[in-house]
């Protein structure tokens, strides 16, 4: 066993329970749609966070080439796969309640899941960096651009409760990182 599998594993179950809570909160949607508030605009973040959960994991395999592993490089991927699986904790309680507004629960954590999630794409700054200087991969020309950008996006949802920018950025966030994915390597990761 490498030392990216052993490591791999630990990364693998934090994203992994992120994504299960997400899709168990969806889940739970349907089974008390009679009940619950749907807001589209929460809906539209927990697919965004699934999808960039899943980006996220799929582009930890360039780190299965890194020969040399230290405490500090463990940790900063262990720190980002633990924001990660936090942005996708907030979005729905863990006992979700059958008459759960979404809309109040949104803007009622929207502090926390925005601080969160714009740790997290501080993290990624250091780890796609790494990634390059460590010539795993190419840092894409428009990383920082796409990245800043991003990021701006999120300390938006975290100053402001204006509901039209939420909705606007809600829209705006995952059509940018699907565009970015489609003009990078990271399509092409496994080949």
């Amino acid at each position: 066993m490498s030392v990216f599998e052993y490591l791999g594993v630990l990364l693998s179950v934090i994203m992994g329970l992120g994504l299960t809570h997400i899709l168990a909160g969806l889940s739970k949607i349907i089974h008390y749609r009679k009940t619950i508030r749907f807001y589209w605009v929460h809906s539209l973040w927990a697919f965004s966070i699934l999808m960039y959960i899943v980006i996220i994991w799929w582009g930890m395999f360039w780190w299965s080439t890194q020969e040399q592993w230290s405490f500090f490089l463990f940790l900063l991927l262990i720190l980002y796969a633990v924001f990660l699986f936090m942005s996708a904790s907030l979005l729905f309680p863990w006992n979700l309640p059958e008459d759960l507004d979404l809309e109040e629960h949104f803007f009622r954590t929207r502090p926390w899941f925005f601080s969160i999630l714009s740790i997290t794409w501080v993290l990624d700054i250091p780890e796609t960096t790494l990634k390059a200087t460590g010539h795993l991969r190419e840092l894409p020309a428009d990383y920082l651009v796409f990245a800043f950008f991003q990021l701006s996006l999120l300390l938006i949802c975290l100053f402001t409760t204006n509901r039209t920018a939420h909705r606007i950025i809600a829209i705006v966030w995952p059509l940018v990182m699907l565009g970015y994915l489609s003009t990078t390597t990271l399509v092409n990761i496994a080949t």
